[in-house]
């Protein structure tokens, strides 16, 4: 393991270095060019530990829950550890997971519900920051209090840990089931003994996700002593009845100096299920190996895109934001297939591979369509499980976690990135099942839509966020009116069309934003586009200045609003210069600011990229730059919003390649400004290389694009151009031009 160790410090600093135009690409470590620390500080909430692609186990430290920064387990400001749960969310708002709850120990201590007043008699340890460190796939620290150095990597379902004991006092395992996560609380819980070397068991629970599965086993190198149940008659949370085992506390035999392993396996079916997993994915004890298969499946996959560039640190961001891309959506089944569905079902292998973790009102920006590029494979699984939950909870999902629907978030994300997949022939789904899903999912009467049928807008009279929701309604039915069309449904196509442009029912002419519109026709009053009250107005987490610009499937039809191409150009102008005070109840998601542009959150994302739309497209590659090189660093704060599952760090990587998908749906990827000299990204058709051409300092604006040495006049690439492969070269230059 030493030399392991010293391998990755020297991969570390090798990130100071660029990669080899002659280097082959199987021989680059680009985990050498990641950084996880980053968004581990600010307002990031990134998950910080072991992990691999897309897996189920996201292992790492969790502090004792604080504020809001807090929610993800760890903050880069606080160094308290109060054990190392297996399940985390990354970069969101909302503290939920954190399942299995497990802390290495000596000596006597004390158990507690976890608050900040009571863990003063906790489990609880300071980590010794000067000696921890994470590269994708590895983490490492040491508990002060317990004198223990604590090592963890994963598989996607198996959790490994190496732990080390520096005392004499004998050496135990708490594995905690009511602590972990900010918001979540134990329904049931159970710890058994399986055999001298084995435990077994479950944790129910509720919290964001509302009822929450999580089984377990988790095998030790070294025989069991004994195990002590702690019961603790006080703690009744949520559904928990009284003389639950709220911890077990697995004790060894002192004297033996050698390292204590141990694996968890989870699933989201059965203690057999989480055994099966053990068995398929980690039957042996090598940690070394398994750290190594961490680091090369976490290369497999950060290779599909390849950067060349003499900017080292943005090297590092773009690698760093590429890793942070793969946390979500995360297998939730067992190795055969079985799986726990949003009918709070267990079902056998239905023939796809199910999935959990969609924060799709952030992620059908962004996230979703760099998946349909860097990982098509895995999108008619993505895809089956939507379809799945909707056939099982009779609607596509909104933010599902754990097999659970939290309706989190306005509109109805999940339409778009079905729509997408229609558009752009993913196969392995049953399209007309997903037409349906598109088109029942689009017509339930709730969560406002009901108004929408009735009176064609959502009046914000009658509910909060109405500008919000519909605005993201109508960007639904659009996508929903492009896979109509698609699949020949003529009437369909016509009727969620002129559904989409509800949005016009919210602008208004006399100040050039969009108001909320009462049922009687009149308009919000007083208003100030500068205000916002967080969640509890017109908008969601924005306001009239971020949300008047939230119109990407039909630029034209908001360009007609303004009167003219010119009056729409100047407000755009103007929100990127513009300050006011938005309040005392102003959302914290409002971060990110270039005047009233809010790049710290989702609505905001497509927006610079509606100067190239509107016919000026050098004002967009010089907003995008100043993007990414102000809202980005190598700084442990070095994202201006949350992180969202994936989606802050997409549109770094999308946008650096040069491009990014302002319409929901169909794939076409918008030209703004490329940061590299050159990316290839691997692609069914072999790799699709981007160059750009006279890349000096001042040189920022396109000035022609080629395609396979063709001159290219469109303001976008198409989706199919880019998966078939080929080369496509950026030419830039000092003249605002426009090249289409």
């Amino acid at each position: 393991m030493k030399n392991l160790l010293i391998v990755m410090f020297s991969a570390l600093v090798a990130s100071c270095g660029g990669n080899s135009v002659n280097q082959a690409n199987d021989e680059i470590d680009y985990t050498a060019f990641v950084d996880p620390r980053i968004g581990t500080g600010g307002h990031g909430h990134v998950f910080y530990g072991a992990n691999v692609p897309y897996g189920f186990v996201q292992l790492g430290p969790t502090s004792i829950p604080q504020e809001w920064d807090w929610v993800s387990g760890y903050h880069v400001s606080d160094s308290t550890v109060i054990g190392f749960p297996h399940t985390h969310l990354s970069g969101t708002g909302i503290g939920d997971l954190h399942d299995i709850n497990v802390m290495p120990v000596v000596g006597d201590v004390k158990y507690a519900r976890g608050n900040s007043s009571s863990y003063d008699t906790g489990l609880w340890s300071y980590s010794d920051r000067s000696k921890e460190l994470v590269v994708p796939g590895y983490y490492r620290t040491h508990l002060m209090r317990y004198d223990i150095d604590v090592e963890l990597t994963a598989t996607k379902r198996v959790g490994f840990h190496k732990y080390t004991f520096h005392t004499s006092q004998k050496p135990a395992v708490v594995f905690d089931m009511v602590n972990g996560g900010c918001w979540d609380k134990p329904t049931k819980a159970l710890v058994r003994v399986v055999n001298d070397s084995t435990i077994s068991g479950y944790r129910f629970s509720k919290g964001w996700a509302n009822d929450q599965r999580v089984f377990f086993r988790a095998e030790f190198s070294r025989k069991i002593d004994n195990v002590e149940f702690i019961v603790n008659d006080s703690v009744k949370d949520g559904n928990m009845a009284s003389g639950e085992r709220l911890f077990a506390r697995v004790n060894f035999a002192q004297g033996n100096n050698e390292p204590l392993y141990m694996k968890v396996a989870l699933s989201p079916v059965s203690e057999d299920g989480a055994a099966l997993n053990m068995k398929a994915e980690l039957s042996g004890w090598d940690f070394e190996k398994t750290v190594a298969d961490a680091r090369n499946a976490w290369n497999e996959e950060l290779r599909k895109i390849q950067i060349y560039t003499d900017d080292n640190v943005a090297k590092k961001i773009f690698y760093t934001s590429l890793y942070h891309t793969m946390f979500a959506p995360s297998e939730f089944c067992d190795v055969n297939g079985d799986y726990y569905g949003a009918d709070k079902e267990m079902h056998k292998n239905d023939g796809f591979k199910n999935y959990t973790t969609f924060s799709l009102w952030d992620t059908y920006r962004a996230a979703q369509p760099l998946m349909t590029i860097i990982h098509p494979e895995k999108m008619k699984d993505i895809i089956q499980t939507m379809l799945t939950i909707y056939k099982q909870q009779g609607k596509l999902p909104v933010w599902h976690l754990m097999g659970c629907e939290t309706d989190c978030m306005v509109g109805n994300p999940g339409v778009p990135v079905v729509a997408d997949a229609i558009m752009k022939d993913i196969s392995g789904f049953d399209r007309e099942l997903a037409y349906e899903a598109l088109k029942e999912s689009s017509m339930l009467p709730q969560r406002g839509m009901e108004f929408r049928i009735k009176h064609g807008f959502i009046p914000a009279d009658l509910m909060k966020e109405a500008i919000a929701y519909d605005m993201e309604y109508a960007i639904a039915d659009w996508s929903v009116a492009q896979a109509a069309l698609k699949l020949g449904k003529q009437d369909d196509y016509e009727y969620f069309l002129e559904r989409s442009k509800s949005y016009r029912n919210y602008f208004d002419p006399t100040t050039g934003f969009m108001r909320g519109k009462m049922l009687d026709g009149s308009l919000r009053t007083p208003f100030s586009p500068y205000s916002s009250s967080h969640r509890d107005d017109d908008y969601c987490e924005g306001n009239a200045w971020q949300y008047t610009w939230l119109v990407p499937h039909d630029v034209e039809g908001l360009i007609d609003c303004f009167g003219s191409k010119e009056a729409f150009l100047n407000k755009l102008d103007s929100l990127f210069i513009v300050s006011g005070n938005m309040g005392d109840a102003s959302s914290p998601d409002i971060t990110g600011l270039i005047g009233q542009y809010a790049h710290g959150n989702e609505p905001s994302h497509h927006t610079i990229y509606l100067y190239t739309l509107a016919g000026q497209p050098w004002k967009a590659a010089s907003r995008i730059k100043e993007v990414l090189n102000t809202m980005y660093t190598d700084k442990v704060d070095g994202l201006s919003g949350n992180e969202d599952v994936g989606q802050m760090s997409a549109w770094y990587v999308l946008s650096s390649l040069g491009f990014y998908q302002v319409e929901p749906a169909g794939g076409k990827f918008v030209f703004g400004y490329p940061n590299f000299d050159k990316a290839v990204i691997s692609v069914p058709g072999g790799s699709f290389t981007i160059k750009k051409e006279n890349s000096g300092k001042t040189n920022s604006y396109i000035q022609k694009i080629m395609l396979n040495g063709m001159e290219y006049t469109k303001p976008w690439i198409e989706y199919a151009d880019i998966m078939k492969g080929g080369e496509l070269n950026i030419v830039m230059g000092d003249e605002p031009v426009v090249w289409y």
